[in-house]
């Protein structure tokens, strides 16, 4: 599935409040007529970040086709939530605990835009490009995050394996692309946030090692907002773990 976070805080069901998952809920709970059903993302997403592909498994008694269960489902979504596909999945598949890899893509805007705003990150300060790709290099790696994140109770571990973080410059807009095997609370937003200050020349690359064996206080206020952040897809076994250029979706043209 795919949706546009900005209206949404975050994936988690919340009582009383508007989230992704508590929209899905309400669609299957009118498309199969019952409340008898479990529905599991592959992760979380915090309030104001988008999905290109989310994955979620749903383990539901129907004899309904696929593809009604596609239609019918989006009928019940508002706009900003698109099914799109739909599969059977073997009975003991697990969206979040069969995957093996995860990728997000950050957009960050050089120029104020009319219509991108839910969408990036405008920062007005110049820039430098290549400090921000140097500095990238640093985060790869199996390495303790937890400087980078805030304390959740789903996580047992700070460690995460970095398989790839790299940067792509299309115009006025600055792609960051980062594959591990998972994130951590706020992870990628405090990563993006660093890479910002290198840019602006308030830090140096080098200064993310330092970073790393920090007290987290010292890097959340550099969290980057969520208005620029994508779920960009969700690998499982069998699948090539993709990275370099060419290697991610947008969820619009950037050119």
């Amino acid at each position: 599935m795919e949706f546009e976070g900005t209206r949404f805080s975050g994936w988690q069901a919340q009582k009383n409040m508007k989230t992704v998952q508590g929209e899905l809920f309400k669609a299957c709970e009118n498309v199969f007529q019952t409340n008898d059903f479990e529905f599991y993302g592959s992760g979380r997403t915090d309030a104001g970040v988008h999905a290109i592909e989310q994955v979620a498994h749903l383990e539901v008694r129907t004899q309904l086709p696929l593809l009604q269960i596609r239609y019918k489902l989006n009928d019940n979504l508002p706009y900003d939530i698109n099914i799109l596909n739909v599969e059977k999945a073997d009975a003991n598949f697990h969206a979040r605990h069969d995957a093996i890899a995860r990728s997000y893509i950050y957009l960050i805007s050089k120029r104020k835009t009319a219509f991108g705003k839910p969408f990036v990150w405008w920062i007005k300060d110049k820039l430098d490009f290549n400090a921000m790709q140097e500095a990238s290099q640093f985060f790869i790696g199996m390495k303790d995050f937890k400087a980078f994140s805030d304390d959740s109770p789903d996580e047992k571990s700070t460690l995460v394996e970095l398989k790839s973080c790299d940067l792509y410059e299309y115009g006025d807009t600055i792609i960051i692309h980062i594959v591990g095997s998972h994130f951590l609370w706020k992870m990628v937003r405090r990563m993006t946030g660093v890479l910002a200050e290198i840019g602006r020349g308030n830090m140096k690359p080098s200064d993310i090692e330092r970073l790393f064996k920090q007290h987290k206080s010292n890097v959340a206020k550099y969290t980057a907002p969520p208005s620029g952040l994508f779920l960009e897809h969700v690998y499982y076994p069998g699948e090539e773990v993709l990275t370099g250029e060419n290697s991610f979706k947008l969820p619009f043209s950037v050119i």
